[in-house]
């Protein structure tokens, strides 16, 4: 095993393409909140995949990302020596593509879900916390996004229904 990389660098994330993915191409070097920055990033990959796919195809799009991100974290926590660096954040880009495609298609709606799927990922409440201490190496990494991205999308959806009955 690798000794600990406390500060991956550019040299890094370069080295190897898993290191370059995990790292949500060089977005998770970001010295400060880059687990929000790699949420960020799902934005502008969602507005343009979003257009040209299938909701089906969409749906193989993420799963396949999920496949790579457990892929691409496992070979780059063991390289950092950390299964869960804070570096790497293909796991909110890809569970928040999962958001953006299941909530409502309007920027309020999009925005909502941002922040509530950063605190959710942030605040690691039950079950997650539960699942990020179970499953480790890539898989656990991707896990646990996946699950905050399920608890945001039940909040969204009551936010919605309550919303709609006030209405």
């Amino acid at each position: 095993m690798s000794d600990l990389i406390l500060r991956p660098s550019w040299r890094f994330v370069r080295r190897h393409p898993a290191h370059f993915i995990a790292f949500g191409g060089g977005i998770g070097l970001v010295p400060f909140a880059p687990g929000t920055w790699g949420t960020l990033i799902a934005f502008p990959l969602y507005w343009i995949a979003a257009p040209f796919l299938a909701p089906t195809e969409f749906l193989v799009l993420v799963c396949v990302l999920f496949g790579l991100g457990v892929w691409a974290c496992g070979v780059t926590g063991r390289a950092i020596g950390a299964s869960d660096h804070g570096g790497m954040v293909w796991d909110e880009t890809v569970a928040f593509l999962l958001v953006l495609f299941l909530a409502p298609a309007t920027l309020a709606w999009q925005a909502a879900a941002f922040v509530l799927f950063r605190l959710i990922d942030i605040a690691k409440p039950q079950p997650i916390r539960y699942y990020e201490r179970r499953f480790r190496n890539g898989f656990g990494v991707m896990l646990d996004d996946l699950v905050a991205a399920f608890f945001t999308l039940v909040i969204l959806a009551i936010a919605k229904i309550v919303i709609e009955a006030m209405a």
